[in-house]
């Protein structure tokens, strides 16, 4: 589960601090010691008494919506008949999963099905060149040294992990960043069901730990277990394992099968993102396992490992290539992982690290901010060539940045007024200003999902007039003495904007706050320390927040941010803790929702998410900021990238080139080019652009910008470097100081 359990620091702290209280009730029943032959039947029966439970709770819900539809007049049956519909697919689901017996299961090779069907991903192109070469070192810098090397548990949720862990580890099936099918991964095979739900793996038999231990069905039982005892505060794998997953079964020692709670499009993916854990690693696991484990490398299924004399606490990490890898010679993964070692070192400052890149003792930088690109890079080992600069278009779904909307808040229940608000909001400035026009306008929430996403859905321009008959819709037509729109009671168009206190926020939104005085708008800045304005929106105690939620394809998922189980409880209060930070709640977008989960055809899946997009944009709760559809890398010219039939730089779908390790390091290249530059000697400069993969709009680059009543602002000298979020398919708030260039390791 390599992106699913991958939160930011920050978030990981927070949630520390917010989701506790419901992660000890299982204590007793998950245990508190290494016992996995002892776990496996009190985990199963507390598995099958919650189902009871939800059951029963589902069959009392049916019969509360039948008598409550008896009684409704016309318009409310309608909204309600949703709700059964939904309520009825919630019954099936919990009898098939009591059906299925045992949560984790110990089965016989007799009861795989014999008419499946198994699929082993190899027609997909090759990823990588074939011209890579093994060898070298690779030095890279973090800004901060991680808290622990463990994958789970406190303060594990780091941004180290993914490079420790989520850009390293093999999972069962994995899916290709060009073409976006499914590959193999520790599973050789695999195959469906009849009804979907269930996916088989053969795992190869050839794979291998780190430490060179053989992986094993029994390992991915054990995955559930050291991830949900009591041994571990970890809330949400607790409840990813109990809600996610319907079962894991092992059959023979290289056999398994998951099964999940509905079938889905993805369904082989979505199951196999799954990780073995090596039993000998964990033979100490107990109670103490966070300070037992804190700074040990699990063994993982690739490439890398990290050495206990490589961790030198405060100053670097490196990790070794592992010889003699299972996966060396297997297709996707032979011409990847090249370097023989991965250094990390501690630069607290990015300006400084800037300047080690500079002088040649790192190897390569993401400048994608215009200050970086445009300025610092301008420097003589470039002039000379000795440092390649790369514009990267890729085909990463764009992170939903920009202003999620409370409509719990008495001025924010009403359309217009939200609608009005969009059209305030100068972002095209914003563009234009801060970041010199090289970022684009964001159109849609989950927007950039390839067959996918609707793009025809375009964000409201800025409109003075057609903000202020917006606001006049909801009845604020007269103004306040600062020019402010007003109400008749005297109610004012005032709302708060919540957002982290950073210098590139601070800017951003004092220039949207004056643009919005023009439409009669007033928005009070509400900056906060990043911890505190984040509690305060999981509390939903902010009027509009800014956000950038991590996100990872292939599929998008609106559930946690806009199901109503997400947004108030069952007495009708606000729900604290969630992503739904709209506080949004309505019967269609439930179904929806559940829709995009469940979908077991492309074309269903499809005309969900473009409905819950068409959904969100019309009634404006949340209010796109912008976008970024490229990476910029600035490398010494021995650090090599493909350029193959198969492979442009790096493949397409990807948040930075960097993660799926395609890149090597040429030692010729690199004694030619220390030697010329000590004689003073040149190369001819060298700055590309690789735009193979690059959307493009069939309107033009500027269609995602409706006109605006006034021209664009001279871009300034000096902009700052805007933040970003990190990628993942649980989504969390994405840490605001991290720049573009930099991957955050996010939900």
């Amino acid at each position: 589960m390599r992106f699913l359990f991958s939160l930011l620091a920050v978030v990981a702290a927070i949630v520390g601090c917010f989701g506790l209280n419901g992660c000890r009730h299982e204590e007793g029943a998950l245990g508190s010691r290494y016992d996995f032959d002892g776990f496996v039947p009190r985990y199963n029966d507390f598995i099958h008494k919650w189902l009871i439970e939800q059951q029963d709770a589902a069959i009392k819900e049916k019969a509360h919506l039948e008598e409550e539809i008896a009684k409704a007049d016309d318009e409310k049956r309608k909204l309600l008949e949703v709700r059964l519909q939904a309520n009825a697919r919630e019954l099936e689901k919990w009898a098939f999963r009591l059906s299925l017996g045992d949560y984790l299961k110990m089965g016989d090779p007799s009861e795989i099905p014999t008419d499946l069907v198994w699929d082993d991903g190899m027609n997909e192109p090759e990823i990588g060149d074939p011209r890579a070469k093994k060898g070298g070192v690779l030095r890279q810098y973090i800004p901060d040294f991680p808290p622990t090397t463990r994958l789970f548990g406190d303060n594990s949720n780091n941004s180290f992990r993914g490079y420790l862990y989520d850009d390293i580890d093999i999972p069962l099936v994995d899916y290709h960043r060009e073409t976006m099918h499914m590959i193999p991964g520790v599973a050789s095979s695999w195959a469906v069901s009849k009804d979907g739900r269930t996916i088989y793996y053969k795992i190869d038999p050839a794979a291998r730990y780190s430490d060179g231990e053989p992986v094993h069905a029994k390992d991915y039982l054990v995955s559930v277990y050291v991830n949900v005892s009591d041994n571990v505060v970890n809330p949400y794998a607790k409840q990813y394992f109990k809600e996610n997953l319907a079962q894991v079964a092992m059959y023979d020692d290289h056999t398994i099968s998951i099964s999940l709670p509905e079938a889905q499009v993805y369904g082989p993916l979505i199951a196999g993102d799954f990780t073995p854990s090596p039993p000998h690693f964990f033979a100490e696991y107990g109670p103490d396992y966070d300070t037992r484990y804190q700074w040990r490398f699990r063994p993982t299924t690739g490439a890398y490992e990290v050495k206990p004399e490589d961790i030198v606490k405060g100053v670097s990490i490196t990790e070794t290539r592992v010889k003699n890898w299972w996966a060396k010679d297997r297709k996707y993964y032979k011409y990847r992982y090249n370097p023989d070692k991965i250094v990390y070192t501690v630069v607290r400052d990015q300006s400084k690290a800037f300047e080690l890149f500079k002088a040649g003792e790192l190897d390569t930088f993401l400048i994608t901010t215009p200050e970086l690109w445009y300025e610092k890079s301008e420097m003589k080992p470039v002039y000379n060539g000795y440092i390649d600069k790369v514009t990267f278009y890729t085909r990463y779904p764009k992170i939903p940045r920009g202003l999620y909307v409370n409509v719990s808040r008495p001025l924010l229940k009403e359309r217009d007024v939200r609608i009005g608000i969009a059209e305030s909001l100068n972002w095209k400035k914003v563009i234009n200003v801060m970041f010199r026009g090289d970022y684009q306008r964001l159109n849609a929430f989950n927007e950039g999902y390839e067959g996918l996403s609707d793009p025809t859905i375009k964000a409201r321009g800025f409109s003075i007039s057609d903000a202020r008959a917006s606001f006049a819709k909801a009845g604020f037509t007269q103004e306040d003495r600062d020019g402010i729109l007003k109400k008749a009671d005297g109610t004012r168009l005032s709302v708060s904007i919540t957002y982290p206190t950073l210098p590139i926020y601070d800017q951003i939104f004092s220039l949207l706050r004056e643009e919005a005085k023009n439409c009669g708008l007033e928005l009070r800045l509400d900056g906060l320390e990043a911890t505190v304005a984040y509690k305060k929106e999981m509390l939903k105690q902010h009027d509009i927040a800014l956000g950038a939620w991590g996100i990872e394809p292939p599929m998008p998922d609106f559930y946690q941010f806009l199901h109503s189980s997400n947004a108030y409880d069952e007495s009708g209060n606000l729900k604290p803790n969630t992503n739904n930070t709209f506080a949004w709640a309505r019967p269609d977008t439930d179904m929806l929702s559940e829709e995009v989960r469940t979908a077991t055809t492309m074309d269903d899946l499809r005309t969900a998410v473009q409905k819950l997009q068409h959904i969100m944009h019309d009634e404006a709760i949340f209010l796109p900021g912008y976008a970024v559809d490229f990476v910029r890398v600035g490398s010494w010219r021995w650090v090599r990238w493909p350029d193959s039939d198969t492979t442009k730089f790096c493949p397409p779908v990807v948040y930075d080139p960097h993660e799926v390790h395609v890149l090597w390091i040429d030692e010729d290249m690199k004694k030619e080019t220390l030697e010329a530059r000590r004689e003073g000697k040149t190369f001819p400069e060298s700055v590309k652009t690789v735009d193979d993969y690059r959307q493009k709009s069939p309107e033009g680059d500027d269609a995602s910008e409706a006109p605006m009543d006034e021209t664009p602002a001279t871009p300034a000298n000096d902009p700052t470097p805007p933040p970003t979020a990190p990628a993942s398919e649980q989504p969390v708030p994405a840490d605001p100081a991290v720049a573009p260039e930099e991957k955050g390791n996010g939900p």
